[in-house]
């Protein structure tokens, strides 16, 4: 049976999806954002399990996610929070974080509750390939979560493919080795690099992270991606406006079709 992330992705459109961190602004706001960019026409979510060394993150990320620790968030709250979230949402939602929560919350156990939750993927930057294969594979399958790794601009073409071969769904496709934060637009190597993923005809199709603020880096992202990803500029949105601006910013990026 198709995954709802694989199923999202054979969608004939250029894909939107959206990061926050969960309990951020208010402890509460997890699900009711969920909620609302779902009806913004959002296509996909990434849920920020806060953690208190977010080392590839930017200073907006980082704050939202010290903020949200600050509130009370955990991995045994975010669980709580998510458990009837299937009942009102039913876009793909991915749960990205780092190794060392799912580690201490027990691998088996957390995946068995990202299944019990309608959780249908994670990103999980710190985890490598290698290790993944060799020890955690098995149990992400059993509970038919998929695991998605991150390329860069200075990750090799035979890394990439290694990547490829063990994905199934997409690849997330960092557009910049810096941190992640929203960026005005796209440059000549950012551009040589998309076109080089490109042209590589990769099986897993690929979204594109870090540095997406707006329509036009949206599209200049997607030109060969199948879609991209936003979370500072959501954020920092969110830090300004609160929950009620998430209509209006999503249709700054992408007006409903």
């Amino acid at each position: 049976m198709k995954n709802r992330i694989q199923k999202k992705l054979e969608e004939d459109k250029k894909l939107l999806s959206i990061y926050f961190s969960a309990g951020y602004p208010n402890l509460n706001d997890t699900v009711p954002i969920i909620e609302d960019l779902e009806k913004s026409g959002v296509d996909m979510i990434e849920i920020g399990l806060p953690f208190s060394d977010p080392l590839a993150d930017g200073p907006t990320i980082q704050k939202s996610s010290t903020i949200a620790l600050k509130n009370g968030m955990g991995t045994d709250l975010l669980f709580d929070q998510l458990k009837e979230i299937r009942k009102t949402v039913s876009i793909p939602l991915v749960i990205m974080g780092y190794f060392n929560p799912v580690l201490q919350y027990g691998v088996e156990n957390f995946c068995k509750k990202c299944k019990e939750t309608g959780i249908d993927g994670l990103i999980l930057p710190d985890l490598p390939l290698d290790v993944y294969q060799e020890d955690y594979e098995p149990i992400f399958k059993k509970y038919g979560l998929i695991n998605i790794f991150l390329i860069t601009p200075q990750t090799s073409d035979s890394r990439i493919r290694q990547i490829d071969r063990a994905s199934d769904g997409f690849i997330y496709m960092v557009s910049s080795a810096s941190t992640t934060g929203a960026k005005q637009g796209f440059g000549e190597e950012q551009d040589a690099y998309f076109r080089r993923i490109a042209g590589m005809n990769l099986k897993n199709p690929q979204i594109v992270g870090f540095g997406i603020s707006n329509a036009s880096t949206f599209e200049q992202a997607t030109k060969t991606a199948k879609g991209a990803i936003i979370g500072s500029a959501f954020i920092k949105m969110l830090s300004q406006n609160g929950t009620e601006g998430i209509p209006d910013f999503i249709k700054t990026i992408k007006p409903l079709s």
